[in-house]
């Protein structure tokens, strides 16, 4: 992956799998600290502790149709690279943490890329999951929460294409001014 925001959906998807009802994406920008901070926290069944043990093994995977999982073990290449780490926290029927430090001005780091189009996507993927997306940079910050979209757009369904594109253009806008 070349892009930070395929493994974020990456890690939104194996939430999801793991029967994720709301998932919290955060982004941190910190410039005083030269610090990209990602975390995914969600509220699915949670990792056995002999599977956490073993995520960033390429060979440790839960998934039946492959024997290999690259996801994690990439993103922790990445965040290694940059002289960052990845760590990550579950617990059986409470949920999983992910959480990814780089260095934000490392020549190494890969960019962020689309991420409004990455959030987009799991929202008109997964219209009846709750998804919370904060992104700051520095002092400034964007938050987005389906549940409050959902309210607003009064009875609306978020999955049209109208609306996906009206909180893609919200996103990339909001994030131009951060």
């Amino acid at each position: 992956m070349k892009e930070l925001s395929l493994h974020i959906l990456d890690i939104a998807q194996n939430s999801i799998v793991a029967g994720a009802k709301k998932i919290e994406i955060t982004i941190v920008e910190d410039s005083k600290n030269d610090l990209l901070s990602i975390e995914l926290t969600d509220d699915g069944s949670g990792m056995k502790p002999e599977v956490l043990a073993g995520v960033f093994d390429p060979y440790t995977t839960s998934r039946t149709t492959r024997k290999v999982g690259m996801g994690l073990p990439l993103l922790n290449d990445a965040c290694r690279s940059t002289s960052g780490k990845l760590s990550i926290e579950s617990e059986l029927g409470i949920g999983t943490k992910v959480m990814a430090t780089l260095g934000l001005t490392h020549i190494d780091r890969q960019p962020l890329g689309d991420i409004a189009g990455v959030v987009v996507i799991l929202i008109i993927a997964n219209p009846q999951l709750r998804f919370i997306y904060s992104h700051s940079k520095d002092d400034n910050l964007f938050s987005l929460d389906t549940d409050e979209v959902k309210e607003i757009l009064d009875g609306v369904p978020i999955e049209t294409p109208e609306v996906g594109k009206m909180i893609k253009e919200m996103i990339s806008s909001n994030l131009e001014e951060l």
